[in-house]
């Protein structure tokens, strides 16, 4: 049976949220991110601005001179993740739903029996009109076409406008329609490797479909064969409802690079209160700790260790990594971004002990705090020290969950 699959992509959803939030917005250039004088990025942007060359992950200083009236707006503003959320509730006709991000997933539909252009069509309306976002769709056998369908699909609508675009690709036809496509199109191809293939004239993803294997080879070694076969647009995997955790992460770019102990030790316990509320709200706990530091001129270093026991008390990560941090940083040498993560999740456990009891009103009290803090806001409950130095705020703080 041939395999029918969706890809959903809510259009510059950041953008689209703050638009709910502020109509006046609508067909103005503007961009959801951190401040230009505190080293913020462009998180996304409207249309509008992309027309005029902003996109995401620029630095924000970079998109104010290319766009003089962009409207920059704090990414905090939006509920973003309510509104995910909602859009991922109303498009559950399936129970093989696999969603890749705050504003992506995959729908496997081979159960229904429509087109994929009709499910495509219904979805939409129902997003546009119940919720007011823009989304668009890509579709066919498999994820790796219904993906480069949207995104190929999207690319043909330029407009200060959402492109609110359904791309469906007819099963057969795989080959084809990315035969003309660029090879950065293709999964896995970055643009280092592009120059590479650049240089031996593989430029379409049709030349690479029909280089020879000894070249594939000699290029990408043992992927050679898995590189062909996503090239005649060929990928077997599954959509999958569930995806396992790998690691939990935060960081902190600073306005201004910190160098005093005190202001990064503050921030270090920041960073492992919030990564220890986001294991314990998934029920995990993580083996391996690991810090972040990036310097001033931008070079970046990561430093892990390794527990006995899966931990996600907030006092455990913190000494874990002020640990490192205090093996590893030059002292009074300037940090330009700060972060803490946890890896090798799985069940919390801890080295039993005398104190058991202790551990346990630990975490009872942690929970506790969690519900307050997820009930009230992160900021119901703060430690004084928080107070004595009011310059270490962040200007990007980063979640991240890898999979």
């Amino acid at each position: 049976m041939t395999r029918k699959i969706l890809h959903l992509d809510l259009d510059a959803f950041f953008c689209a949220v703050e638009e709910l939030h502020n109509p006046v917005l609508k067909g103005k250039p503007f961009a959801v991110g951190g401040r230009a004088d505190r080293r913020g990025v462009v998180a996304s942007c409207s249309y509008a601005a992309r027309m005029k060359g902003v996109h995401s992950a620029m630095p924000m200083g970079r998109a104010q001179h290319l766009c003089p009236d962009l409207i920059v707006i704090s990414s905090r503003q939006g509920n973003y993740g309510e509104m995910s959320r909602k859009v991922m509730a109303l498009v559950d006709i399936s129970p093989f739903i696999e969603q890749i991000s705050i504003d992506e997933a995959f729908i496997d539909v081979i159960d229904i029996a429509e087109p994929l252009i009709e499910i495509a069509t219904d979805l939409q309306f129902r997003i546009n009109k119940e919720l007011n976002l823009p989304v668009s769709f890509g579709g066919g056998t498999n994820k790796l076409i219904a993906k480069i369908a949207n995104d190929w699909g999207k690319s043909q609508k330029i407009s200060v406008e959402p492109p609110n675009a359904i791309t469906i690709i007819p099963p057969g036809e795989e080959a084809e329609f990315l035969a003309p496509l660029p090879v950065k199109s293709l999964w896995g191809i970055g643009s280092k490797t592009g120059e590479r293939l650049a240089k031996v004239g593989i430029r379409t993803i049709g030349q690479l479909a029909n280089a020879p294997p000894t070249t594939l080879e000699i290029l990408f070694g043992d992927y050679a064969a898995s590189i062909r076969r996503r090239a005649l647009g060929i990928d077997n995997r599954p959509v999958s409802a569930e995806r396992d955790v790998k690691s939990i992460s935060n960081e902190v770019t600073f306005a201004k690079d910190k160098h005093t102990e005190t202001e990064l030790k503050q921030t270090l316990r920041y960073l492992s209160e919030k990564v220890g509320m986001r294991l314990r709200k998934k029920d995990l706990g993580g083996s391996t700790i690991h810090i972040k530091l990036r310097w001033s001129d931008f070079t970046t270093i990561t430093r892990q260790t390794t527990l006995p026991s899966r931990i996600n008390l907030d006092q455990e990560i913190y000494h874990t990594a002020l640990a490192l941090f205090h093996e590893h940083w030059p002292k009074g040498k300037p940090v330009r971004l700060l972060g803490v993560g946890v890896s090798n999740l799985g069940s919390p456990s801890h080295q039993l002990s005398l104190w058991d009891d202790d551990f346990q009103k630990k975490t009872n009290l942690l929970n506790a705090l969690d519900g307050l803090r997820e009930r009230y806001g992160k900021d119901i409950i703060t430690r004084a020290n928080k107070f004595q130095n009011t310059d270490t705020e962040e200007e990007n703080s980063e979640d991240s969950i890898k999979s």
